[in-house]
């Protein structure tokens, strides 16, 4: 449980964190001691989880609807939760050189913490509900985290974007996992995990399958949703380094790992995630040659890099799991490294254009090591853990089960080629050739500014000169949860000559050549930029400013100010609504029993009519109020007839009080007019009367059925035993009917805040 609770923490820490830190963003170093214990609990986890293991972790939440804070630690939660809680050690310190002397850096570690806490919970969530928790958490911190220059309108409209998307693939995940509830009974990950036969099974697999795609394609940036993450960029470096290389984005690719062994295998599910996993990386490749701003050649290759290991657990066969795997942990290393690079040099030098960037390794030798070390492992040179990466995709897709095996291969050659160039353009041309002069000198940043960077370079190299580190005891528990059955995995560094290895060759040489044609590239991009009408990101733009323009035109239309529209609307609605459901309904049973009318509740009922005509058509306000009392005090004799004292006494109070404040009142009321014409009067009066034809139905489908049961004897029993409460009146307001009373205090709450804003507006005319 020393986990659970560690774990826990980082919430309770992201509260208090702007309190405790003020403008010093050397707190990082202390707040970053959370995710670092985290780190190293979980690599206590690594040698039973290798064996096959299972760890459980649950605190009960909600017992009565089966949603339980649960953990739930095997090889594939395992090997995220490490890279996570390590990427999110080396951003925090990142951010203490990043946000030197910010007045708002304890906001920052707060949102950040926040959504390292919601990632985390993704991850390891053993129950559906408390993952899709988590999952909107990591929506809405990532949304913060975004817009955070939110004077600047760019940030904003990034945020509100991402925000959308992301949120709205989460409604459609919640709607999937509600339907797979459906089918197995339960939201535990065990129970879907074994019952995956019966979900494939059943009629509603296909929308389970669309559903709970579409919430990892926006999540991971698949196309034609990819277009929010480069757009994403106008968030501060630390940002991008975490969310959008290594934890956010990948969020998606999790779910589709997660949820392999209960939808994979199909052919539906080949062909989906195959077909927009091979697109995506191919757009976000194709994207990225034209760029010249780092943080966007880093942001389109992200795009292309997530449709890769997309499309490697589309093929799904043991060889394409184990490569998309590999990679993802080297682009998460490289990807936050070169990231970290660039906020680096953006820190120190004012710009991001590689166009100006020169020489820098003389004036930041450390930045400058940690870039190419990166740019190496991206580029898939020896001997980077990256190189084996290559290694293993290219093989995957040789081998993949497809029939159309060599248009992967020529999609995978260009990927890896714009990689190559990319790596080239972001982690060695700005520190090598004559420094810029323009730029003038600089100086090594700050050690929080180039020590993750370094590290996350240096553990690429580590990891690709001795992969056995990794290999079996967290590849091959990660690629056998996937897999649903124990695989051992094996990393070598060398394979000898072969076709993966003639294919390293052409992509590095093409990834060369490539890095001399950037005027082509920008000649193509101004080319297509003649049908940027048709971009994913400016058709989004466009139906988000049509729906708000349509939401402001139907919000005049019904919130117009008059009371009127608004209870015509209501009552129309709802009668409308209920009469459709009574007339679809054929187990609805009606009789009236005429020998048993109660005389006197017939009395009162008629004087009720009488008075309610009688207020309708008098033109006498008087008589109108005194026709209102009369029908109050009419309901309120039924209540006592019917032993119902209480609400009796409370309809006589307020009945009292109500025709006293109209009689007080008479003589500012205007006087009776014409205020409708006669056709809305006579619409009116068919409303009312079928409201009224509805209520007296109901009341009679309700008298025929089965009344002899009594609730009393259910509340004096449960009022001690369930509720440990012996005043039962107290019991069915605060237990029983507790929703209910929270609604009542609700409406009273609001009621109060009007009161009181009205009491503060203080309106002054143009005389004062």
């Amino acid at each position: 449980m020393v986990f659970l609770y560690t774990f826990l923490m980082i919430f309770l820490v992201a509260l208090v964190s702007p309190f405790i830190v003020r403008r010093k963003s050397g707190w990082g170093w202390f707040i970053a001691v959370l995710p670092a214990t985290l780190f190293v609990l979980l690599l206590r986890f690594v040698p039973d989880i290798s064996q096959g293991d299972v760890k459980v972790f649950a605190l009960n939440w909600l017992p009565t609807l089966d949603i339980a804070l649960k953990l739930y630690i095997d090889g594939l939660s395992l090997f995220f939760g490490l890279i996570i809680s390590f990427v999110g050690v080396l951003i925090i310190i990142y951010a203490t050189g990043y946000f030197h002397h910010d007045a708002y850096v304890g906001r920052f570690y707060m949102i950040i913490l926040l959504f390292m806490g919601a990632m985390l919970g993704v991850v390891l969530a053993g129950n559906l509900f408390t993952m899709f928790v988590f999952w909107e958490l990591t929506s809405f911190t990532s949304y913060l985290l975004i817009g955070w220059k939110h004077e600047e309108e760019a940030s904003r409209w990034a945020a509100l974007q991402s925000l959308l998307i992301t949120g709205g693939g989460g409604l459609a995940l919640f709607a999937g996992l509600i339907l797979m509830r459906l089918i197995v009974g339960s939201f535990d990950i065990t129970d879907m995990l074994a019952h995956s036969e019966m979900i494939q099974k059943s009629s509603l697999y296909l929308p389970i399958l669309i559903l709970v795609l579409l919430g990892a394609f926006t999540k991971s940036a698949q196309f034609p949703f990819h277009f929010w993450l480069p757009g994403a960029m106008t968030a501060p470096t630390p940002v991008s380094a975490y969310l959008h290389s290594a934890t956010m984005v990948k969020a998606g690719i999790y779910l589709l790992a997660r949820f392999t062994p209960v939808l994979g295998g199909t052919n539906e599910w080949h062909t989906i995630v195959a077909w927009f996993g091979g697109l995506t990386m191919a757009v976000g490749a194709a994207m990225a040659l034209p760029q010249y701003d780092l943080k966007k050649l880093l942001a389109y290759t992200t795009v292309s890099a997530l449709g890769m290991i997309t499309l490697l657990i589309g093929i799904g066969d043991v060889p394409a799991l184990k490569a998309g795997m590999v990679f993802l942990l080297v682009h998460s290393l490289y990807k936050g490294a070169l990231f970290m690079t660039a906020g680096g040099i953006d820190h120190e030098t004012g710009t991001r254009d590689t166009r100006l960037l020169s020489g820098l390794r003389r004036f930041m030798p450390i930045t400058a090591a940690a870039g190419v070390l990166a740019a190496l492992s991206m580029a898939g040179l020896p001997p980077l853990l990256g190189f084996i990466s290559k290694e293993l995709i290219y093989e995957a897709k040789l081998h993949a089960h497809s029939g159309w095996p060599w248009l992967l291969i020529i999609a995978g050659v260009f990927a890896n080629a714009v990689n190559v160039t990319v790596a080239v353009r972001t982690g060695m041309r700005p520190f090598f050739g004559i420094p810029n002069e323009k730029i003038g000198r600089v100086h090594e940043g700050s050690t929080g500014l180039w020590l993750g960077p370094l590290v996350a370079a240096a553990v690429g190299l580590v990891f690709g000169l001795f992969p056995a580190l990794v290999s079996k005891p967290i590849f091959s528990a990660a690629v056998s949860a996937i897999a649903a059955k124990p695989l051992t995995i094996s990393l070598k560094f060398w394979h000898g000559f072969n076709v993966p290895m003639a294919l390293s060759i052409v992509t590095i040489l093409i990834g060369l050549a490539l890095c001399l044609q950037q005027q082509l590239f920008a000649k193509a991009s101004n080319f297509f930029s003649r049908f940027k009408a048709l971009y994913p990101s400016i058709l989004f733009k466009k139906g988000v400013k049509s729906f708000m323009s349509w939401s402001a035109a139907v919000t005049r239309f019904i919130q117009n100010g008059n009371i009127y529209t608004y209870l015509f609307t209501i009552f129309t609605v709802v009668t409308f609504g209920v009469w459709l459901l009574i007339f679809s309904s054929n187990d609805l049973s009606l009789s009236i029993d005429a020998g048993n009318i109660d005389y006197l509740i017939l009395g009162i009922a008629l004087s009720m009519m009488a008075a309610t005509v009688l207020a309708v058509f008098t033109s006498n306000r008087l008589t109108a109020v005194i026709a209102l009392g009369v029908v109050g005090f009419g309901v309120a004799l039924i209540y006592i007839l019917y032993g119902a004292p209480d609400v009796a006494i409370t309809q006589l109070v307020v009945e009292t009080l109500t025709v006293v404040l109209f009689v007080l009142v008479l003589y500012r009321l205007p006087r009776f007019g014409e205020m409708s014409s006669p056709l809305k009067r006579l619409r009116d009066a068919l409303l009312a009367g079928s409201i009224g034809v509805l209520m007296a139905f109901l009341v009679l489908v309700k008298s025929a059925g089965d009344s002899s049961k009594s609730i009393s004897s259910f509340f004096i029993e449960n009022s001690v035993t369930a509720a440990h409460g012996r005043n039962i009146v107290n019991v069915i307001l605060v237990d029983f009917r507790g929703i209910d009373t929270l609604g009542e205090i609700t409406v009273l709450s609001v009621a109060a805040l009007g009161v009181f804003a009205l009491l503060k507006l203080k309106l002054y005319t143009k005389d004062k």
